[in-house]
């Protein structure tokens, strides 16, 4: 009986769900035309060809599928796409010359509470802002290519833009030469997982005001800042890649105003500063490796009950820098490359305690130009002296437990 029902339903579906073809040979050559004749839940077939769209608005639940060869062409005036209703479903489509403005945020593809929308394996060349999404729920961004050819920061938008939005899911998406490769602010419950950002003006991913968020597998390559996390919590960013961010305020993973994180197995690879923290509490930072940095992690001020323990450290220039003497944070089990303690019960732990915290670090904070004195033997003799008999480092700053080996 309920395979009965259910056969019963998917025909009544299947008689509801039309289908209508969009091509320069078809009766349907324009895609506003087939948008005003289609009813809810229909299927729109875009075949190869080039469509000029300008602000066309979906006001209802539609799927739009584009075939190999669909372009639509934005004309460099206004938006391209806007989808103001629920369960729209936008794939395989490439859009060319949505407009760009200096007082309008024009996007190749708008939403704008559009609940359970889906956006996935569409190609965006070249557009102000990429996909920009505002007060949505449930949405899927997955697959997409959204690039640029932007080198200033004031003259190009976000390429996955999202606000005010709850339970994205955004991944498998690749995003180059715009300003912020993905931008969030006030979402929320959401999860951002294996996208590659790469070559952007700024930030590869920024994220403001965003709370119990997951970002998981990601890949920051070369950007003008790396990733900057900002006011938020309850946030997880395990597995991600964080490399060659390179410049001098560039950092692999900016943390300001962050409580109650975990920061787990990600990789930081020749960035300028790997992890810059500023007045955050409470995160665990485990499982991560820091390998030719400039520095691994910097601490600035406000910075309270953070564990750092089960990480690799190899060398970097300088592995931890502080710009205090008081210190609230936990240093344990760690591996550090330059440590030349031993370890006579060959427990795997060594037998003499680290201190991480070299004296010319604190130097170079207060005067930056004193770095070009980094390998000098001067210096060498001057952090040992600091390391027997601790004067301006933190003195109980100190991993008691440093591991022999790498983790990794």
């Amino acid at each position: 009986m309920r395979i009965l029902l259910a056969l019963f339903f998917a025909l009544i579906f299947l008689q509801s769900s039309g289908q209508i073809m969009v091509c320069p040979s078809c009766e349907i050559k324009d895609l506003q035309q087939a948008v005003n004749l289609s009813e809810p839940h229909d299927t729109l077939i875009v075949k190869s060809g080039v469509y000029p769209v300008v602000d066309l608005e979906i006001t209802k639940p539609l799927t739009l599928i584009g075939e190999k060869g669909a372009i639509l062409d934005g004309q460099n005036k206004s938006y391209v796409l806007k989808l103001l209703a629920d369960s729209i479903n936008i794939s395989g489509l490439k859009i060319i010359n949505a407009g760009k403005s200096y007082t309008k945020d024009y996007a190749a593809i708008y939403a704008s509470r559009a609940n359970h929308l889906v956006i996935e394996n569409n190609i965006v060349v070249d557009p102000f802002f990429g996909l920009l999404i505002e007060k949505s729920k449930h949405g899927i961004i997955r697959n997409n290519l959204v690039y640029g050819e932007n080198v200033k920061e004031d003259e190009a938008g976000n390429g996955i833009h999202a606000w005010h939005c709850s339970n994205l899911q955004i991944h498998d998406n690749e995003v180059f030469k715009m300003r912020d490769g993905i931008y969030l602010e006030f979402v929320d419950e959401s999860i951002i997982e294996e996208n590659y950002a790469h070559d952007n003006v700024r930030y590869g991913l920024h994220f403001m005001f965003s709370n119990n968020d997951d970002y998981i597998g990601n890949r920051f390559e070369h950007n003008g800042a790396g990733v900057a996390v900002m006011f938020s919590k309850f946030i997880i960013m395990k597995s991600n890649v964080f490399i060659n961010n390179w410049g001098p305020a560039s950092y692999g993973l900016l943390l300001k105003e962050i409580y109650d994180a975990e920061v787990l197995d990600n990789e930081f690879t020749e960035n300028t500063t790997a992890v810059f923290i500023d007045g955050t509490s409470r995160i665990n930072y485990v499982g991560n490796v820091f390998n030719k940095n400039g520095w691994a992690i910097k601490v600035s001020g406000g910075c309270y009950t953070n564990r750092i323990t089960g990480n690799d450290f190899k060398g970097n220039s300088f592995d931890v820098s502080y710009n205090s003497k008081m210190n609230d944070n936990t240093f344990d089990g760690n591996y550090w490359g330059d440590y030349t303690g031993y370890d006579l019960d060959k427990d795997g732990v060594g037998d003499v305690p680290y201190r991480p915290v070299k004296l010319f670090s604190y130097i170079v904070n207060k005067t930056p130009e004193t770095i070009i004195l980094l390998r000098s033997l001067f210096v060498d003799i001057m952090n040992f002296s600091e390391k027997v008999s601790p004067v301006f480092t933190p003195d109980n700053l100190v991993d008691r437990t440093p591991a022999m080996n790498a983790f990794k």
